[in-house]
């Protein structure tokens, strides 16, 4: 019993990555192809760096000539390579890779990630647009929606901050666009990149304006170091 468990765990293990298991259908291969695949990787993980058709076949349930050409396929198609080397003794022999398939799997999941991306940002663009409808209480401009277009394509300013400008829009009673772009543009200038930071921007410079409004309150010189001397909540 102990001696099967110790054969057993020298038999190995082979890690299939889910980028593959989960998208070889997107990436081009069939059920037969896969295992063919996994194959060539079994082997090579035990050290045969050249199985034969008839090694391959003999542990699915295809021919060899079909096996040979599956393999054919596979070459053809990028996912495996013949690379030529020499030993020690100066004998050249041929060896498969499958670096081309790690490639592969690398620029596949790259690029589902950028399609993530660009999904999630056209969703909060759409999100954008809306909230902008519900707050001004009406469909926007062509105007308007271009604005918001150049703030999140041209301007690269993040749906979030967006919002929160918007929201600092809605507390100082100003609520168009020019009065927004004016928020964004300062908080652009002044490094402000994330909702934490803008409302505690946003909060500092009202603190700082009751105050010098208050009856009686004398006007400092200049503003604080740590608050916006420009004043881009000033009646337009």
């Amino acid at each position: 019993m102990k001696d099967n468990f110790i054969q057993w765990v020298r038999e190995g293990n082979v890690t299939i990555p889910n980028t593959l298991l989960n998208n070889y259908k997107q990436l081009g291969l069939n059920e037969e192809e896969l295992v063919v695949l996994l194959q060539v990787y079994s082997f090579l993980e035990k050290g045969n760096d050249f199985p034969t058709p008839d090694e391959i076949s003999a542990k699915m349930t295809i021919s060899a000539s079909h096996c040979a050409e599956l393999l054919h396929k596979l070459i053809q198609h990028g996912f495996i390579a013949i690379k030529e080397g020499t030993s020690e003794e100066g004998i050249r022999f041929e060896k498969y890779t499958i670096e081309p398939l790690w490639e592969k799997l690398a620029e596949f999941f790259l690029m589902q990630k950028h399609v993530e991306k660009k999904t999630e940002k056209e969703r909060k663009g759409m999100d954008i647009y809306t909230i902008f409808e519900q707050e001004f209480g009406r469909p926007l401009s062509p105007i308007e929606c271009e604005t918001l277009a150049m703030w999140l394509d041209d301007d690269r300013h993040d749906p979030v901050i967006i919002k929160a400008a918007l929201k600092e829009a809605v507390i100082s009673g100003k609520v168009n666009f020019r009065y927004i772009d004016r928020i964004l543009f300062e908080w652009k200038k002044n490094g402000v990149k994330t909702i934490e930071q803008a409302e505690q921007y946003g909060k500092r410079f009202r603190q700082y304006q009751n105050k010098n409004q208050r009856p009686g309150a004398a006007k400092p010189s200049q503003a604080p170091k740590d608050i916006l001397y420009y004043n881009w909540f000033e009646q337009q």
